[in-house]
């Protein structure tokens, strides 16, 4: 009996680490296509590694099946898809050209590429240790899927309407390292993002919202490449923009007296308590044998 059990805990469960596997076999097979000139499927392989993350959490749980290798596992195989793999098929496609420029520019290439693959290691890193500590309505700074897909989507629109021949390289070069630097700046950063994680399916909706949702669909059946390219960079540009609304609200607040912060305005109450605890007692006084002997005298 003990030798089973002893079995059974060294083992792992095999759906939803087959499911990461999968994910992990995209992101490697995105490496190869871009050495291969392969975009395309280097793009579309990234994407199905998305998929395969949401769905192996979520047959984890249902099954319920979850364990420490399996998140482990989850986050290495993400560091693949969404760090390394999204940086070099930046770099194979337009960051490659800053080396015709000469040796320095070619340098800043795969620097902005690596700042990309650090910033979402340092991520990932950060998100594990605040598990069930942050709140899980918004993710602090740019989830690394997200980043992915705001790169990808680039990639993706610059193979299929061929914008290298239309724009310079240079061009392109410049704006894809830009975008990389930037949202590997915005994965580290605490900006909040909106995870969606506090929805109730089970809730019901405007009809204005259903609506909303059958154009979305409408759009992504007829130009799903500039759709797709529009909502990336719409959510990459939510955090930001919410940050600074939060920003300019706490400070009209603050003009108005109603926002009270906790480090400006301390609380009177408690001073006057450690005041109190901070007197010192009155020391006893000690009477002489000759000055005790006089009061007795005197109640006689």
């Amino acid at each position: 009996m003990e030798d089973t059990k002893i079995n059974r805990r060294r083992g792992i469960f095999l759906l939803p680490n087959t499911i990461t596997t999968a994910a992990l076999f995209c992101g490697f097979y995105a490496v190869v296509a871009a050495n291969n000139n392969d975009y395309k499927a280097a793009v579309i392989a990234i994407f199905l590694a998305m998929v395969f993350d949401g769905l192996d959490g979520r047959v984890a749980r249902m099954t319920n099946t979850q364990s420490d290798f399996g998140v482990e596992y989850d986050s290495i195989s993400d560091m693949l898809c969404f760090g390394v793999a999204p940086s070099l098929v930046a770099y194979e496609w337009a960051l490659k050209e800053f080396i015709n420029y000469g040796p320095v520019w070619g340098k800043l290439a795969w620097l902005g590429a690596f700042i990309y693959t650090a910033c979402s290691a340092l991520r990932l890193a950060r998100f594990n240790t605040q598990v069930g500590v942050i709140d899980k309505k918004y993710f602090q700074g740019l989830a690394s899927p997200a980043a992915a897909a705001v790169i990808m989507s680039i990639v993706l629109s610059g193979e299929v309407y061929q914008l290298k021949q239309t724009i310079p390289h240079s061009i392109i070069s410049s704006f894809c390292l830009f975008m990389v630097v930037a949202v590997g700046i915005l994965m580290v950063s605490n900006v909040r993002y909106y995870s969606f994680k506090d929805l109730d399916k089970y809730k019901k909706v405007s009809f204005i919202n259903i609506v909303a949702i059958v154009l979305v669909l409408a759009g992504i059946w007829l130009i799903p490449v500039i759709v797709l390219l529009v909502l990336f960079f719409g959510y990459c540009l939510s955090g930001p923009i919410f940050t600074i609304m939060e920003i300019r609200k706490r400070r009209m607040l603050k003009k108005k007296g109603e926002f009270k912060d906790v480090r400006v305005e301390p609380d009177i109450e408690a001073q006057e308590d450690n005041e109190i605890e901070s007197q010192p007692e009155p020391e006893p006084q000690v009477l002489d044998v000759h000055q005790t002997q006089e009061a007795e005298k005197e109640k006689k």
